[in-house]
């Protein structure tokens, strides 16, 4: 593949989506939001990639179809971002970089794979969004993105703290990811935090062993009294200057407005609130991000997957130069 700082491939202006005028939404390949694939151009920016991968659930399975539930609800992006004032498919070259391959009966090898593949898309400084899966696929992406980057700033949107340190002895599963990522220095613990945090826990501990690791929490309920620019404020501040990487599990938002999840929770985020967050951290230094736990054998008239789509499409807005 062409590297980006290849100056002849520079110079060549980005290919962006089908064009919705000329072309329905309903008809062609469902690329995210109708992009080229990545073997369709000489180089690229921003990937947007699917990891088809639910072996590390707790409870709902069914994620391992999120990547391609996402694509189908991404076809109704369009070219201009009014909120961020940027054209993310025509001021970068964005593709859809297909699934990366994970062996569904081996947690290990499918995280060595996935972590592999992620680093051959950024290997050269450019920029990665995830479509999961479960969120098991956060701690290879961490490792990758550490690879090129070192220590990240880590934003985790989440009703859970995925801090637990194993399930059934198990100790890579979607519920402990950023223990493991934390053990290996992956993010800056300083400059973390967790975003969304509810529901029942095992024990108090729980919150004090999560502390130990490095993160703030902006709770839920915080949101009763915070406005969002209150909270980007608070996370802004906790960032810094930091490369930034953002995981989104989606049940971060109430099932009112994210039913299709494997481990819903009542009382969460609407999908205005954490879409004005994510919009918050325009300027900062976005390296990745992910979306996940997205099911959609559980969903009702693709309500899970649009909201899913819309947040990717912020991303790869969030990386524009400029933005």
């Amino acid at each position: 593949m062409p590297r980006l700082n290849d100056p002849d491939e520079r110079t060549t202006a980005p290919v962006g989506q089908t064009d919705g005028q000329s072309s329905p939404r309903y008809a062609g390949l469902t690329t995210f939001a109708r992009l080229p694939r990545i073997q369709d151009v000489p180089r690229h920016d921003v990937a947007v990639v699917g990891v088809p991968f639910d072996s590390g659930v707790t409870f709902r399975p069914g994620a391992r179809f999120g990547p391609s539930a996402i694509r189908e609800a991404s076809r109704l992006l369009r070219p201009y971002n009014p909120r961020l004032d940027v054209m993310p498919f025509s001021d970068q070259q964005v593709v859809d970089a297909g699934d990366l391959p994970c062996n569904p009966f081996d947690i290990a090898q499918a995280g060595k794979e996935i972590e592999e593949a992620a680093h051959a898309l950024i290997r050269d400084g450019q920029r990665l969004v995830t479509l999961g899966g479960d969120h098991t696929i956060a701690y290879p992406l961490l490792r990758a993105m550490n690879r090129v980057h070192g220590p990240v700033a880590l934003v985790h949107f989440d009703a859970h703290l995925d801090t637990w340190d194993t399930y059934f002895d198990a100790p890579l599963t979607h519920g402990t990811p950023f223990r493991r990522a934390a053990e290996e220095g992956l993010f800056l613990p300083g400059s973390s935090a967790h975003v969304g945090i509810r529901g029942s826990l095992y024990d108090p501990q729980d919150l004090a062993d999560d502390a130990e690791l490095g993160f703030t929490i902006v709770h839920c309920a915080d949101l009763d009294t915070l406005t969002v620019r209150e909270v980007v404020d608070r996370l802004r501040q906790r960032i810094g200057d930091a490369p930034l990487y953002v995981s989104v599990d989606i049940d971060v938002l109430d099932p009112a407005h994210a039913p299709a999840t494997g481990t819903p929770e009542a009382g969460g985020m609407t999908s205005r609130e954490l879409l004005g967050i994510l919009r918050g951290f325009k300027g900062l230094d976005l390296v990745g991000a992910d979306v996940v736990e997205v099911s959609p054998a559980y969903d009702h008239a693709d309500i899970t997957s649009v909201a899913a789509a819309n947040i990717a499409y912020e991303f790869v807005s969030l990386c524009t130069k400029g933005s």
